[in-house]
């Protein structure tokens, strides 16, 4: 519940501010050190969290609706391209700007929660240390306000 709050704060509050504009192809931060992405596993340890995550989301009410009809492949790719990127790993985000590939989806900040709380799940059950999990949600907190658009 701890770290449920702590992202929630996060996005909720915006406590890490960041222009849309920035949202590109790029980190929205600095990358974390090389020592988070090794607590992450690397790039096998993120695919095998996504291999966790995706099906939470599936199954998850809020989310479901958003990801079942969708690429789930091509968005675990992209989620693993792009969380090693904000981790300091090796890859290059190349996917669509946050505010781009969530235009469309009308997503409440409820359902950005609920991917959070199954983001948190997913980690738990992947070992990884809660302060690594924390220096992810804090990368990608800011994202909050280019992925909700329902206000």
């Amino acid at each position: 519940m701890k770290k449920l709050f702590f992202a929630i704060l996060l996005s909720v509050s915006g406590a890490v501010s960041i222009d849309s504009a920035q949202a590109q192809n790029v980190p929205l931060m600095a990358p974390t050190s090389v020592e988070v992405y090794k607590a992450f596993g690397e790039k096998p340890g993120l695919v095998k969290l996504m291999d966790d995550f995706m099906p939470r989301l599936v199954a998850n009410p809020l989310t479901g609706p958003l990801f079942a009809p969708s690429n789930q492949e091509h968005i675990k790719k992209e989620l693993v391209e792009q969380f090693c990127q904000v981790l300091g790993g090796p890859c290059t985000y190349q996917g669509q700007s946050m505010k781009s590939a969530h235009a469309r989806l009308n997503i409440n900040k409820a359902q950005f929660n609920a991917l959070v709380q199954e983001l948190q799940i997913s980690m738990d059950a992947m070992d990884i240390p809660f302060r690594a999990q924390n220096q992810l949600l804090a990368q990608l907190a800011p994202m909050y306000r280019d992925v909700i658009t329902v206000k």
